[in-house]
Order: structure tokens, then C-alpha cells, then sequence
């Protein structure tokens, strides 16, 4: 009997002046065809991503007038239907990154993984992910984004412009490799990346 958990389907790293700076998409499991393919298509993924700079600015400016301040993380940012859901942070220097996670990404042999019996006791699969089961992802980020910044080659100007109008993405095979492995590697209950 198989089995499907969670897996991420999208990372975006979000500029401070809101321009997107990276999207990594990965393939998830389709159940009806038995393949892995990306559930939507890149600028479907591109409208997800910005749909959720909505949502960081109201929680920013619920935060200013509440005087809490910057809280950076964010948590769940919304879910956009009965299978994907949209996890956000935000940087204190204004970058955003965002993870869609789908509910039914990754179907996983349940006899082989132990699941089985939990199963029967729990009745059903769960929905949803725990608070904290995001924070590694959002943590591997944020170090890689940093590892980023160190190089003395890579000008964080180009990609947010003082104008506040368009920049470069970023073109860093070694973030993008990190970005690969942070997306490929997490599963629900993992706890470092």
C-alpha cells in the first residue's frame, strides 16, 4: 500500500523590492499517471509567488500597528487549494523566501516506511504540516542565501536596484545546486538540511 506526504514543489527567493531573485520547481507525483511531473507550470508558479507578497505586506503592517515589528517568521502565508500550501519568511533586510509545499507529493511504500500500523491507528493520513516542520527548510535558505552574499563576485545591488525597479536574478549555480538539495532532500520531520 502506498502512501503520499508532503514534498516541495517550489522555492522562491523574493527580492526586497519584491522582484523575484530565484524559483526552483520540482516534480511531484502524479497518482493517476504514476510519474513525476511539475504540478503547474512555471509562470503559474511565478503568480503563486507573487500572490504571496500580498499577504507579507498586510502581516507587516499588522505587525507595525500591533508594534510587535519585523517578526520574520511568517508561517503558513495561505493555502491555495486542497493540495498546495504557501509557507513564507522574511529576512530583516526585506528578502522574502517562499516555499509551495503539495500535500500529496511524494508517494512513499507505507509497509516499507513503517506507516502501516500508525495508519490503521490513526485512521486516515493527516492534512496540514506542524508549525515547525518548515523552519529547517526556511533556515537551509537563508544560510545558502547567506553563503550568497559572502561571495566578493556577487553584487546584491544588481539584483535590487536603489531605483526599486527590475534586477537580475540570481545566476549562481552553486545557490541553485543548494536550492536543488534543500528542495529534493526535505520530507515531513526532518530536522536539518
Amino acid at each position: 500500500m502506498a502512501t503520499a506526504i508532503p514534498s516541495i514543489v517550489c522555492l522562491g527567493v523574493i527580492g526586497r523590492n519584491n522582484n523575484p531573485l530565484h524559483v526552483s520547481i520540482f516534480p511531484s507525483h502524479d497518482q493517476v499517471t504514476n510519474t513525476f511531473a511539475p504540478i503547474r507550470t512555471p509562470l503559474q508558479f511565478s503568480l503563486l509567488l507573487s500572490s504571496t507578497l500580498d499577504i507579507f505586506e498586510l502581516r507587516a503592517k499588522h505587525n507595525a500597528v500591533s508594534g510587535v515589528g519585523l517578526s520574520g517568521d511568517y508561517g503558513l502565508l495561505h493555502a491555495v487549494d486542497e493540495r498546495l500550501a504557501a509557507y513564507g519568511f522574511e529576512t530583516n533586510t526585506g528578502t522574502k523566501f517562499v516555499v509551495i509545499v503539495d500535500m500529496r507529493g511524494r508517494r512513499i511504500d507505507s509497509s516499507v516506511a513503517g506507516l502501516a500500523e500508525k495508519e490503521k491507528r490513526a485512521g486516515a493520513t493527516a492534512v496540514g504540516l506542524r508549525e515547525g516542520e518548515m523552519k529547517p527548510v526556511f533556515k537551509a535558505m537563508q544560510t545558502a542565501y547567506v553563503r550568497l552574499l559572502q561571495n566578493p563576485f556577487y553584487d546584491p545591488d544588481e539584483h535590487a536596484p536603489l531605483a526599486g525597479r527590475g534586477g537580475k536574478k540570481i545566476t549562481s549555480k552553486k545557490f541553485a545546486d543548494d536550492m536543488k538539495r534543500i528542495g529534493e532532500a526535505w520530507t515531513p520531520g526532518v530536522t536539518n538540511l
